[in-house]
């Protein structure tokens, strides 16, 4: 959680980290191939998307300039890693213990190539992996169990505002509608340009 009290004032990714981890460990290989809410992207392609952005966001909490930040995520098509089953939890153990930090929120860093103060690289990093939980359970019949407080952040970054989507929630599509009754879930997913009621083979 984020507080000015105590010793540890930094952003708490824990819980939407924890989320991928259990959700990586139940994909199956003949599931690699499947579709997902992201058109581009297969579930070989999402993982190799998640692979890089915790990469990405670890080093842009320790203001690391280099190809791991600078680059693109649109640069070309998401490669995953052989060994992804156990090199991806102790990188998500990495990129929490990184935004735990104090430091990592101050000041400017560099995430996808694009410069950020560090507090807003903290919540699109949050987002990410609430986001794309959410994709990879749905795409492999999984359940879905973000925590509140992630929901909530995710839905703060992605409502549009005056800028009309320009800012971090830019790398989105434009919201769905939903009921106004919609679960806070549905209403984040929705925000993100996707449809709350995906399943493969739509």
């Amino acid at each position: 959680m984020e507080t000015n009290e105590g010793t540890a004032p930094g952003l708490d990714l824990e819980p939407a980290a924890r989320q991928v981890r259990e959700l990586i460990g139940s994909v199956g290989d003949g599931q690699l191939t499947g579709p997902t809410p992201c058109p581009d992207y297969s579930v070989r392609e999402l993982l190799g998307h998640l692979f890089g952005l915790t990469v990405a966001f670890r080093d842009a909490a320790g203001k690391k300039p280099g190809p791991t930040t600078g680059t693109p995520p649109t640069a070309s098509l998401p490669v995953l890693p052989g060994d992804w089953r156990t090199a991806l939890p102790p990188l998500l153990d990495e990129l929490v213990a990184a935004w735990r930090s104090p430091a990592a929120l101050e000041g400017m860093t560099r995430a996808g190539g694009v410069d950020l103060p560090g507090r807003v690289a903290g919540m699109v990093a949050r987002n990410e992996l609430v986001v794309h939980g959410w994709d990879l359970a749905r795409s492999t019949g999984q359940e879905f169990r973000a925590d509140e407080a992630s929901l909530r952040s995710s839905e703060a970054m992605l409502a549009p505002g005056d800028d009309d989507r320009s800012g971090p929630g830019a790398i989105f599509g434009p919201p769905v509608p939903v009921p106004s009754d919609a679960s806070l879930t549905d209403r984040v997913i929705a925000l993100s340009g996707r449809r709350p009621d995906w399943r493969p083979g739509d």
